[in-house]
Order: structure tokens, then sequence, then C-alpha cells
């Protein structure tokens, strides 16, 4: 099939990238606001360069991987999917959440698929985790663990633009905690610290965050957030039952140091970077996406999904400001 990518940066070379390796996947059309960026990705992966978005979707393309800046994602959904073809998009569907209800509202009743990424669902320990609980495995849920540390911070300049820490890095865990536990939340509540960069404080953002979210049938979720992790890029998920415990991410690779005596694990070195600990699974996110172009399978994540995370961002946020318990259906009634 013929697949079109809209924006050549980290994320969108990177999909380039594994695009090309796919067998699905004939050739690559791609366009970037910077010249210099398409014609690198064009004479690395012998992709076709086109103009404009506008050109990308008018030169027969199957299916379109939206990697632009979050200010684009809204317009070139919207374009794609007028245009009739499978939509892929990088989290968020917008800037504000107003803006992604605004999408979901013109898309409703489209029969053009749109997958939005959250590449932890495609992770091989999340889905194993799923299995773990969707079969019954553990019994009745009464606790689980949800962490994203990030060994340094993203630039001055993505932080003041990232719509804040919950919003940004957050919500890749509240997404997979639905995912897995297969329950919705209720309420959260939020506390945040800045011990670290000076510019993550002056953006009015928070570099380390905790949230204790209620589900829908009482079990209890913990997320703990940074931006200061040194030891690398750690992600992890415990969930625990009546009647069993397991762990997503306690691997040779996790970045953290057992003081225990006579202990060697971890044993590996530390994951560094989001995409070394997550390359499988953009892969497998990625394919996932050639089978929704193909029409032999529905999307995996849509803006609905997208959204459900999104809300719950939207609560802890509020809760970390005014420093109380915030319900979903209070921010969705605001």
């Amino acid at each position: 099939m013929r697949i079109g990518i809209l924006g050549l940066g980290r994320i969108g070379a990177f999909h380039a990238e594994t695009l090309s390796a796919l067998d699905a996947v004939g050739s690559l059309v791609v366009a970037d606001p910077v010249a210099d960026a398409a014609r690198a990705a064009a004479e690395r992966f012998g992709a076709e360069v086109a103009d404009s978005p506008e050109a990308v979707l008018a030169s027969g393309v199957d299916g379109v991987v939206i990697a632009a800046a979050t200010d684009a994602h809204p317009a070139l959904i919207l374009a794609a999917v007028e245009a009739g073809v499978p939509v892929f998009c990088e989290k968020p569907v917008a800037r504000t959440i107003a803006e992604g209800v605004d999408v979901l509202k013109a898309v409703s009743g489209r029969d053009v698929p749109v997958q939005i990424g959250f590449n932890r669902r495609f992770d091989a320990g999340f889905a194993a985790a799923r299995a773990a609980v969707r079969g019954g495995e553990l019994g009745k849920l009464h606790t689980v663990r949800s962490t994203t540390l990030d060994p340094a911070p993203p630039p001055a300049a993505y932080i003041a633009s990232s719509g804040g820490i919950f919003r940004d890095c957050s919500v890749h865990d509240f997404d997979v905690v639905r995912w897995v536990t297969g329950r919705e939340v209720s309420e959260v509540y939020a506390v945040g610290g800045n011990r670290g960069a000076d510019f993550i404080r002056e953006a009015g953002d928070a570099d380390t965050t905790g949230a204790v979210l209620t589900l829908d049938d009482g079990t209890i979720a913990v997320i703990s957030n940074s931006r200061h992790n040194a030891r690398g890029y750690d992600v992890r998920m415990e969930i625990h039952g009546f009647d069993d415990s397991i762990a997503v991410g306690l691997e040779d690779k996790l970045p953290l140091r057992s003081v225990e005596p006579g202990t060697a694990f971890p044993a590996g070195t530390p994951h560094d970077f989001f995409m070394d600990r997550f390359a499988a699974a953009y892969r497998a996110e990625l394919t996932a996406f050639t089978e929704v172009v193909a029409g032999a399978r529905p999307s995996p994540c849509t803006i609905e999904d997208a959204l459900e995370a999104g809300w719950i961002a939207e609560a802890c946020t509020l809760s970390l400001h005014e420093h109380r318990p915030v319900t979903i259906a209070e921010v969705r009634r605001g």
C-alpha cells in the first residue's frame, strides 16, 4: 500500500523508517514545512516528496500518518477524513480537550477510520497484562501502579507548549490503566512539585507528579511521573488482585538499581530513551494501522479512547491547581 506521512521531525522520521520496513507498505509520500526534512526522508527511505498535506492526500495514498505539530492535528485529521483516507495521528487529538471534542463531532458518522497513537497498547508486556486481567488470572483487582519517568526534561520550548505534564506525559499512564483494567476513572487527586529545571516552574508546570485515581469499581490506581530520572527511561506497571500480582517492565533493562545484598537484578544496560523502550511497540502499532487501512480490523485506539485519557488529564490538572479531589464528571460538565 501507499502511505503518506505529514511531519518529518523526530517521531515522523522514526515512523518513516518503521513503515519503509513493513512488507505491507510499497511506497511513502512525505511532506514537512521544513523542506530539508522532507528531502532527507525521501533520500533515506526512497519516499516521494509532496509540497503540502493537500498534495499528499491527492497523491493516491491509501492511508496517512500525522506526526506534525499538535496545533496542526485537528485540521489534518479532518482533511484526511474528508478525503476518505484512513488516518493514524500521534497523540493528542488536539491541543485542548475542547478542540478534541470538536474533532470527534466533526468525524462522527463518517466511515473513515482514525487511529490515535498510544503505543503502550502494542507493547508485549502491557498486552500480556491486559490478557491476564481480562482472563481473570488476578481475580478482583485492588491496586494498580503505573510509572513514567523521563531521564531528562524536554526543551523549554516544548514544555511551554505541551499543556502540562498530565496532558503530555501522564496521559500514557491514564490510557494504559483504562486499557489494561477495562475500567473507567471516576475521581482523581493529584499533587506535584518542582525540584529541578527552573524553566518548568516558570511555565507553570510541575516536574514531578503523583496522582491517585479511583476507578469505577473501587480499584485504586497510583500514577507516578517525573521529568528527572538520571538512571534512564523508566516505564512500569504493577497490577495487584486478590488472587495474583503481576508487573510490566520488570526486566534487565529496568533503570533501577537494587541495593539488596547478593542481588544482580537488573543486569542490563538501562533504557535511556522512549524509542529504545518501545521500538517493537511502535512497529506493532504501525503494522496494526496497515491492517486498519486494509479494512482487516477496526481502529485499535479511537478518538473516543484518546479523549477519555484526556479527561483524566484535565481532572488531574485541575486537582493539582486547586488542591482537591476532582471527579471526571465535573470536568466533562465544565
